[in-house]
């Protein structure tokens, strides 16, 4: 990485005096803020921040009320994402359904940008986008599966996918929006090879995170948010307790797991569980009042389990068992009637609907599964529907307006905490989270955290790619992959009998 010293005097990018108002709201507040050639600068704050504002600013989503911007030293106000591409700044959104179509394979999406600008010429062949796609794969150093839909991709796929696109375009500032949030271990790692290549190579980075060991790997300074307004400042060696803190305002809980009660029942249980055939069998049990994480690379199975215990994928073979009977759900409405919820993986698919369709609302919301128990007579009652929002706004301390609050004007942590509401809304016998953590503050994260850790007569289970977020959680913590379901291990030492990392319980 190109240490501090050796940067070039005049910054890529300047931010100097920027102002936003949407309404009454002040999303930034006098804003200055720069990164030179071959810099990666770690944006932090907290959801609502103003960090969304700041990048839309910059790639000309939205037009400040105030202040200036430049770009090489020319002045710099975009009119449109168009222009900021043509000025050199690209950004890689958090949402990562933002970076393809549904209908268009892989290759086809990496080439949007040149289909877009008329750089492909007006007659292509498959073969051609093939290897042109393939070239742009290869310079991100992604393996992608250019043949596929992109609608048929997981989030992690389309991260990358979103990835090499912008990597593609003629960029001399990248911005990377929480790159890491769908990647496993690996792919982050090498993500963050290509980063510093990328800075080596002269491009100024702009790197927002919630995750302090990827601003740890990368970032020679952080810039913290608070309230839209730039409001600490951190250069190697960074102090995260002191970011956490400027994030939040105040000092930060420890988010390690306390000392629990011992555990109750097993609510529920696999044996020789294959998830597919030739896979290996899963023994697991998941106890009343126990938060159990289990984490490992993408494609191990981690919410194939999940979904197989809740009744949306059948498993290949093997025993589950619920409260001790045999348990083996036709389809997740059993699975929901029977007190096992799930929180997929991707809230923005599985969770939400359209937000101006009936039931974009964070009430709607929450009740959507509920609502053959809650009206047995087909007759919605918004005043049911509004006191269990209320409950789950006062218990999850949701920031929004209201019940009534659309879930696309929510910052990414509230939406999760909708998410879990909704679950949380008829009490479980048993939660299941598929990266409850995903693009999340860590305020967010440490309100989701407690409050599943608050369940006392819950058994829940938490899937996570990211180990740090499983030991912050869980009580017991598993790898699952190729070789099967095996313990966390550390220092020879099995979390299943609680060890220690670095002063987390695990």
């Amino acid at each position: 990485m190109t240490k501090a010293a050796e940067l070039p005097a005049s910054p890529a990018v300047v931010v100097r005096g920027l102002s936003k108002r949407f309404g009454s709201t002040r999303a930034l507040s006098e804003i200055d803020f720069e990164v030179a050639p071959g810099e990666i600068v770690g944006l932090m704050g907290a959801n609502g921040a103003g960090k969304s504002t700041l990048v839309n600013a910059l790639v000309g989503v939205v037009r400040p009320d105030e202040g200036v911007m430049t770009v090489g030293g020319r002045p710099y106000a975009p009119a449109s994402p168009r222009d900021a591409i043509a000025a050199g700044i690209v950004a890689i959104h958090q949402a990562t359904d933002r970076a393809g179509a549904p209908g268009l394979t892989v290759a086809e999406t990496l080439l949007l940008d040149r289909f877009a600008d008329g750089r492909s010429g007006f007659f292509v062949s498959p073969r051609s986008i093939r290897r042109a796609a393939a070239a742009i794969a290869d310079r991100a150093g992604f393996d992608l599966p250019l043949d596929r839909d992109f609608a048929d991709i997981g989030p992690a796929e389309r991260q990358l996918v979103a990835v090499a696109r912008a990597l593609s375009a003629e960029a001399r500032v990248l911005v990377f929006d929480e790159p890491t949030a769908s990647l496993s271990s690996a792919e982050a790692a090498r993500l963050f090879d290509v980063v510093e290549a990328l800075a080596a190579q002269g491009l100024a980075i702009v790197y927002i995170s919630h995750r302090t060991q990827d601003l740890r790997r990368l970032a020679s300074r952080v810039v913290v948010l608070r309230g839209g307004r730039v409001v600490a400042g951190f250069r190697r060696p960074i102090d995260f307790d002191a970011t956490l803190q400027a994030m939040i305002g105040r000092p930060v809980a420890s988010a390690h797991p306390d000392a629990r009660s011992p555990r109750g029942a097993p609510v529920l249980e696999t044996r020789g569980l294959t998830l597919r055939r030739g896979a290996p069998a899963i023994d697991l049990a998941l106890h009343a009042g126990e938060v159990t994480a289990i984490t490992g690379p993408l494609g191990a199975g981690k919410s194939r389990l999940l979904l197989a215990l809740f009744g949306a994928v059948a498993p290949a073979a093997g025993e589950m068992r619920l409260n001790g009977r045999p348990w083996r759900p036709k389809n997740p409405a059993e699975a929901i009637a029977s007190g096992v919820h799930l929180a997929a993986e991707d809230r923005r698919r599985t969770s939400f609907v359209p937000p101006d369709w009936p039931g974009g609302s964070l009430s709607a919301s929450i009740a959507l599964p509920h609502l053959g128990r809650w009206f047995r007579h087909g007759f919605l009652i918004p005043a049911v529907e509004r006191a269990a929002a209320l409950r789950a706004i006062h218990s999850l301390d949701i920031r929004a307006s209201g019940p009534d609050a659309r879930l696309d004007t929510l910052s990414g942590g509230n939406q999760q905490k909708v998410v879990l509401g909704r679950w949380l809304a008829v009490r479980p016998r048993a939660l299941l989270l598929d990266e409850p953590f995903q693009g999340v503050d860590v305020g967010a994260r440490a309100d989701i955290a407690a409050a599943v850790r608050g369940l006392s007569d819950v058994a829940t289970l938490v899937a996570t790619s990211d180990p740090e977020e499983a030991l912050e959680v869980a009580d017991r913590v598993f790898i699952l992959d190729a070789s099967g379901l095996r313990p966390f291990v550390a220092d020879g030492e099995p979390s299943a009998t609680i060890g220690s990392i670095d002063g987390r319980l695990v």
